[in-house]
């Protein structure tokens, strides 16, 4: 008895110590999660008012309170959103991976890298991230688009064509992928459908400049400049300030030793803000 006395006490105390260290915990935890939560809207606020670098550093101040949250994988995202806004590709780049790898299924930063990718021309690395998508969600549209468009400039026409097609069923009026297809049967070896397709798809929609260029430059390739120089144009007539519309025009002028017409069309681009670059090279041609 005289044991069992002495002991009671004892519990009691350690029990009591244990819920106040608890209860400790539990604020502490409180207290952490309203902090994260806290930098989270804050650095949205930030956002909404376009102060993209203190935005930055509040929802880097979150992940530094909550390292192991699972939804730093869309603060990264965030992030990696903000630094492309401010030019700072290879750091968005670094952001989204970062974000991939706490949480590796998110589709939003699979893509947005996928599409880094692409604009920083690592089109291998694209391909990788495309089809990771696809794996998981196989009528991405966008995915499916762009994995066509590499596997065409990869020559894998066969793999392009299927990707092409799986989204023309998914959605038959993605202009995009018809031109895609057009585009691939033109280096497919399919020149008759391929002028076939442009043909009916400009008759569908005779206000859609896209499509007059397209067909333009298919014309130019089989010689058929008249109709090539009309149907660039037409496209130009229809979106005059389209400065790839323009410069297109001037290398088929320069193709066909017109002079006059390509500078008068290379002087406009420049006027519109095409690459210098861009248009000296051509120049350089006309001498």
């Amino acid at each position: 008895m005289h044991v069992t006395i002495l002991y009671g006490p004892k519990k009691e105390g350690k029990m009591k110590k244990w819920i106040f260290i608890a209860s400790l915990w539990l604020v502490a935890v409180a207290a952490q999660a309203q902090s994260y939560k806290e930098y989270v809207r804050k650095a949205l606020d930030a956002m909404s008012m376009d102060s993209t670098e203190m935005a930055e550093k509040l929802f880097r101040d979150a992940m530094r309170v909550e390292p192991a949250q699972r939804s730093n994988a869309m603060i990264y995202y965030q992030i990696g959103r903000m630094q492309e806004h401010r030019g700072k590709l290879e750091k968005a780049l670094e952001s989204y991976t970062m974000g991939l790898n706490v949480a590796p299924h998110v589709l939003p930063l699979r893509m947005a890298r996928a599409k880094l990718y692409m604009q920083l021309g690592n089109k291998e690395k694209a391909l990788v991230d495309y089809s990771d998508v696809l794996d998981w969600k196989a009528d991405e549209q966008e995915a499916l688009f762009m994995r066509a468009y590499i596997y065409t400039e990869q020559r894998l026409y066969k793999k392009a064509r299927t990707d092409y097609e799986a989204l023309l069923k998914l959605n038959p009026a993605h202009e995009e992928a018809r031109i895609g297809l057009v585009l691939l049967n033109e280096k497919d070896n399919r020149p008759r459908e391929a002028m076939e397709q442009i043909n009916a798809m400009v008759a569908a929609a005779p206000d859609h400049a896209i499509l007059y260029a397209v067909r333009a430059g298919l014309e130019q390739t089989r010689k058929q400049y008249e109709a090539a120089e009309a149907d660039f144009t037409k496209a130009i007539s229809l979106e005059p300030k389209n400065i790839d519309y323009l410069l297109n025009r001037a290398a088929l002028y320069i193709e066909t030793k017109r002079k006059k017409e390509a500078r008068a069309d290379l002087d406009k681009a420049m006027e519109l803000g095409a690459n210098p670059e861009d248009v000296a090279s051509m120049r350089h041609e006309l001498r």
